[in-house]
């Protein structure tokens, strides 16, 4: 589920939003809610019984699981920068002709 808001949501955050930050705070906000109902969902299914993405020993920290959440995560960061920087060559780029350069 990370993922997919990851996909849909953090480059065109970069892209369309002038402000880098509002991008990274946005982002921030919609990664956190997404993370929190995956996780509810991921121990709804830990609890009965489903062991694919939680290890069956309770003591065991999930690092496999925050592992691939937060490498998510900074993907969701460099898209919005990659966004950023593609969004504001575009909007920065001129249409008159340079005629100087003809001599």
């Amino acid at each position: 589920m990370v993922a997919i808001v990851t996909v849909l949501f953090a480059f065109p955050l970069g892209f369309f939003l002038r402000n880098r930050l509002a991008a990274y705070v946005a982002y921030i906000a919609i990664f956190a809610y997404s993370f929190t109902f995956q996780t509810l969902y991921l121990m709804r299914a830990w609890v009965g019984g489903n062991h694919t993405a939680f290890s069956a020993d309770a003591k065991k920290l999930p690092l496999d699981y925050l592992a691939v959440t937060g490498s998510i995560y900074i993907v969701g960061f460099l898209l919005i920068t990659l966004g950023h920087r593609l969004g504001s060559k575009r909007r920065s780029r001129t249409n008159a002709v340079n005629l100087d350069a003809a001599r």
